[in-house]
C-alpha cells in the first residue's frame, strides 16, 4: 500500500489563526467593495504579460495516455470501463485541477468545451493505440489565456491604488461549488473582490502586529506601496510558473485528472513525481544534500542536510543562488526562472556522478562560482521513527516510566531504475523493534504508539508491524474484483513486547496506519485514543510501470513514461467492516479541532470508493482493554472537563463551526481589524495563563536510531526554550587576549515548550491503564 498523493497538514493546532490563514489564501471576494469605475479597468494588449507559444504533446504522449486509461480499465478495483461516466469526471476534474476556485475559466469557456466533457473516452481510447490529447492542450491554452487576463487586470488594480474597506459586504469563502462566471466582466468583477480580500489582509497584518501590542499603526504611502508590489509579484510569479509548463506537465494534470476520476488514490506518475514517491517512501534521495527553495525567480539554498554532499564539500552556504547546472563533462543549463522542480531533478541523479553548480554567493552577489560536487545517498531521518522515554513521578516519591514511539510514516525502500540498487534498505519493522528493545532495556510501564499524522506507506510493513505486538493471526483482509478475498497475517509466533500498549491517532492518520491501529484495536491488545475517526482510505495500490509498454514509441522519443499507480484492492479489519469513507474510532475520543473539519478526511475527496463490509475471519481477542474501558472513559472525561488546553480547543471547535456555518468574510477594515485584535487578544491570553503555569514535573528523553545503540540515555531534554533579546558586541580582553562577547544587555525570555495537550491526557490515560492491569494481576505472557 503506498501513502495517499494529498500530502496533509501537520494539525490544526490553533483553530482560529489557522482558518484565517486558509481564508487568506482561499478567499474569493463579490462585493461592489471599490469604487465602481475601477470595474470598468480592461487590461490593453502592453500590459498583458507574455504569452509562451501553444504546446503539442511529446513524441510518447498518445501512447502513454492510451495505455494509462487501458490499465485502468484491466486493473482498477472498479473494473469500470472509460465510458461517457468517466468521461464527465475526467472533464471536470481536469478543469478543476486547473482552477480549483473557478475564478478564471468562464462559463463560455466551459460551455465552448462541453462536447469534450461526454466524448474524452473516445478521444483517449478510440484511436489505435493512442490517444488524441487536443482537449487536453486547448483546455490548457485557455486557461494559460484567462489567467494572463486575470494578471494584467490585477496589476493594472494595483497601480490606480482605490481600494476602500469601508461598507458591510461580506464574500464567500469557497467557490469550490460554486459556477463559474458568466462572462469576462463577471469574472473581473470576481478578481477585483479577491484582491480586496488579499490586500486588506496584508494590511491589517501590517497594522496589527505581536511588535506593536495590538494598536493599530496606519500604514504610510510607502508601506501600501510595498502591498501593491508584493500582491503584483505574487500574480506574475503565478504566471510565470504556469507559463513554463511543457507537454510533460500538462501530460501529468491531464492523466492526474483521469486517474482521480476513478479513485482518488489512483496516480500518474511521470519520472519526477515517480522519483519523488520512491524517495518519500524510502526516506532517502540521491543528490547533493541541499534543501533549495525559488526566490524570485532563482534556486536559493534554504538549507543544507548536515552530512551530506554539500555541506561536507564547504562550498555551499545557505542563501547561495543557483543559476546553472551541469552533468559531468556535459554544457550548463541555466535554471533562472525555470521551475524548481525541474532545476531539482537537474541537480539530483545516481549515487556517486559528477554535478556542477554554477552559483552566486550569498555574500558577493557579483560572483560567479563553480563548485563540483559528487552525489550520494542522503537520509530523510525527520521520517524515521523516533522515540521518546517519559519519566514521571508516581506520587510516593518514585518514577514511571513511560515509551512513545514516534512514526511519521510506514517507510520502505523502492530502488527505481537509475538508482544502481544503491538505496539502503529501510524498513519500519526493524526501526521500530530496535527503539522498542531500547525501552525495554530502560524498564518503562507500557509503551504509546503515536501514529497521529502518519499517512500510511507499505501494506506489508503494517502487518509486520502489527506483529510485533500479537502472536501469530490475521492482521488484515483484501479483496480484488477477480479473485477470491486475501487474509494477510502475522505468521511469527513470537511477540517483541508484551506489555501496556495505547495507539494514538487522528484524522491524518491513514492507509497503513488504520490497518495496524484497527487490528490492535479488533485483537483488543491496544487501546486506540484519539480523534473521532481516522482518515478512512481502505484501498491498496501498485505501481504499473508503463516503459514495457510504451518505450519508445517514436525513434525521436525523450520522455520516459511514468507509472501508473492504481488501486487494485480493498482492505478490511477481521471484523469484515471496511476502515473505509469510515476509519477507525478511538475507544477513548479526546477533544479535536480536526474532528468537526470539513476539509479533511476521504469524504471530503472526490470519487472516494463506498464503505462496506465482508465475512469476518477467526481470531483470538485477547481482551485486555475492554475490562478496563468504562474505567479508563470516566477518568479521562473528569480530567478533560478541567483542563485548560482542552478548554481552549472547545472554544477553538466553536469558531471553526461558526465559520464553516457562516462561509463569509468581512471586508469591511474596521470589523477586520476587530476580528484580528480578538485573535490576537485571545493567543496573548493563553499564552500568559500558559507561562504562569508550573512546569511539568516530567523529564524527556530523545532516543533516536542512532543512538539507540548506544548505553544508557541522552540528558533529556529542556522543559523550557531561552530567548535573548537586547544588544549585545564583541571585544577583546586586553588581559586575557581572548575574544569574548558582551552580553550585559540582554534579557533573558524563558517560555516553556508549547503544550500538546492530546498527547499529555494519552500519557494519563496510559498510566491509569497501566495501575488497572496492575490492580487486576493482569499478565501479558509471550
Amino acid at each position: 500500500m503506498f501513502s495517499f498523493t494529498e500530502r496533509i497538514l501537520p494539525c490544526l493546532v490553533k483553530a482560529v489563526s489557522t482558518t484565517m490563514r486558509y481564508l487568506k489564501i482561499m478567499t474569493i471576494a463579490f462585493s461592489a467593495l471599490i469604487v465602481p469605475f475601477i470595474i470598468s479597468t480592461v487590461a490593453s494588449a502592453a500590459d498583458l504579460p507574455p504569452m509562451p507559444a501553444p504546446l503539442i504533446p511529446g513524441p510518447n504522449d498518445g501512447r502513454i495516455a492510451y495505455m494509462t486509461a487501458r490499465l485502468l480499465e484491466e486493473y482498477h478495483y472498479s473494473q469500470h470501463p472509460l465510458d461517457m461516466e468517466m468521461s464527465e469526471k475526467f472533464f471536470d476534474g481536469y478543469l478543476e485541477s486547473l482552477d480549483p476556485r473557478r475564478e478564471n475559466f468562464l462559463q463560455s469557456d466551459f460551455d465552448e468545451f462541453a462536447h469534450y466533457r461526454t466524448n474524452l473516452d473516445a478521444f483517449t481510447i478510440g484511436g489505435r493505440g493512442r490517444a488524441d490529447l487536443t482537449p487536453a492542450y486547448e483546455i490548457f491554452q485557455r486557461f494559460l489565456q484567462r489567467l494572463q487576463q486575470h494578471v494584467a487586470y490585477v496589476d493594472n488594480l494595483l497601480k490606480q491604488d482605490n481600494f476602500k474597506f469601508d461598507t458591510d459586504e461580506r464574500v464567500a469563502i469557497d467557490r469550490h461549488d460554486m459556477p463559474y462566471p458568466k462572462n469576462l466582466a463577471d469574472a473581473q468583477h470576481l478578481w477585483l473582490q479577491q484582491l480586496s480580500y488579499e490586500y486588506l489582509q496584508e494590511k491589517i497584518g501590517r497594522e496589527i502586529s505581536a511588535t506593536n501590542s495590538d494598536l493599530i499603526l496606519p500604514l504610510s504611502k510607502t508601506n501600501e506601496a510595498e502591498i501593491a508590489r508584493n500582491l503584483a509579484h505574487h500574480y506574475d510569479w503565478s504566471f510565470k510558473m504556469l507559463a513554463k509548463w511543457d507537454s510533460t506537465d500538462v501530460l501529468q494534470a491531464y492523466l492526474n485528472a483521469l486517474t482521480h476520476a476513478y479513485d482518488p488514490h489512483s496516480d500518474y506518475l511521470n519520472t519526477a513525481h515517480e522519483q519523488q514517491f520512491s524517495m518519500e517512501m524510502s526516506l532517502s534521495l540521491f543528490g547533493i544534500g541541499a534543501q533549495l527553495t525559488e526566490d524570485d525567480g532563482k534556486c536559493t539554498i534554504a538549507s543544507l542536510i548536515p552530512g551530506g554532499p554539500a555541506d561536507k564539500s564547504k562550498q555551499l552556504k545557505e542563501k547561495d543562488q543557483i543559476i546553472a547546472v551541469a552533468q559531468s563533462n556535459q554544457p550548463p543549463v541555466s535554471v533562472v526562472d525555470m521551475e524548481l522542480s525541474k532545476a531539482v531533478q537537474l541537480i539530483r541523479g545516481p549515487k556517486g556522478t559528477q554535478v556542477q553548480l554554477t552559483i552566486i554567493p550569498a555574500d558577493d552577489p557579483g560572483a560567479r562560482h563553480v563548485v563540483t560536487i559528487i552525489r550520494d545517498e542522503i537520509k530523510l531521518e525527520d521520517s524515521e521513527a523516533k522515540a521518546q522515554l517519559i519519566e514521571l513521578p508516581d506520587g510516593h516519591g518514585g518514577t514511571n516510566r513511560l515509551g512513545i514511539i514516534n512514526l511519521p510514516e510506514f517507510y520502505f525502500t523502492i530502488d527505481l531504475p537509475g538508482n544502481n540498487g544503491n538505496s539502503t534498505p529501510k524498513s519500519t519493522t526493524a526501526d521500530v523493534t530496535k527503539l522498542i528493545q531500547k525501552l525495554e532495556q530502560q524498564k518503562v510501564g507500557g509503551i504509546i504508539l503515536d501514529l497521529r499524522n502518519n499517512p500510511g506507506g507499505s501494506l506489508e510493513e503494517a502487518v509486520k508491524f502489527t506483529g510485533l505486538f500479537i502472536k501469530e493471526g490475521p492482521v488484515v483482509l483484501a479483496r480484488s474484483p477477480d479473485s477470491p478475498v486475501a487474509t494477510l497475517s502475522d505468521t511469527d509466533s513470537s511477540q517483541l513486547y508484551d506489555g501496556p500498549l495505547v495507539v494514538l491517532v487522528n484524522r491524518f492518520s491513514a492507509s497503513a496506519a488504520e490497518i495496524a491501529s484497527a487490528a490492535l484495536q479488533d485483537y483488543d491488545r491496544a487501546l486506540v485514543v484519539g480523534d473521532i475517526a481516522t482518515h478512512g482510505k481502505g484501498t491498496v495500490q501498485n505501481l504499473n510501470s508503463l516503459r514495457q509498454f510504451v518505450w519508445p514509441a517514436e525513434p525521436d522519443a525523450t520522455n520516459d513514461p511514468g507509472t501508473v499507480k492504481i488501486t487494485i484492492r480493498k482492505f478490511y479489519r477481521i471484523t469484515g467492516a471496511s476502515t473505509q469513507l469510515k476509519g477507525v474510532m478511538p475507544d477513548i475520543v479526546l477533544p479535536s479541532v480536526l474532528s468537526y473539519s470539513t476539509q479533511f478526511g476521504e469524504t471530503s475527496l472526490e470519487n472516494p470508493l463506498p464503505w462496506d463490509t465482508i465475512p469476518a475471519v477467526n481470531y483470538d481477542k485477547l481482551n485486555l482493554v475492554q475490562p478496563y474501558l468504562s474505567q479508563l472513559r470516566v477518568r479521562s472525561n473528569a480530567r478533560i472537563a478541567t483542563n485548560q488546553d482542552f478548554i481552549y480547543v472547545r472554544q477553538d471547535i466553536d469558531e471553526l463551526q461558526k465559520l464553516q456555518a457562516d462561509k463569509t468574510a468581512t471586508l469591511n477594515e474596521h470589523e477586520a481589524l476587530k476580528e484580528r485584535q480578538k485573535i490576537n487578544a485571545q493567543i496573548k491570553a493563553r499564552d500568559a495563563e500558559r507561562t504562569r503555569r508550573k512546569i511539568a514535573d516530567e523529564k524527556i528523553y530523545d532516543i533516536t536510531l542512532e543512538n539507540a545503540d548506544m548505553p544508557g540515555l541522552r540528558a533529556p531534554e529542556p522543559m523550557t526554550v531561552t530567548n535573548f533579546t537586547g544588544d549585545f558586541y564583541t571585544f577583546t580582553n586586553h588581559e586575557t587576549g581572548l575574544l569574548e562577547t558582551n552580553t550585559a544587555n540582554w534579557k533573558a525570555e524563558v517560555k516553556t515548550l508549547p503544550p500538546d495537550p492530546t498527547l499529555g491526557e494519552t500519557e494519563q490515560i496510559l498510566e491509569d491503564y497501566i495501575s488497572l492491569l496492575n490492580a487486576n494481576h493482569t499478565l501479558i505472557a509471550k
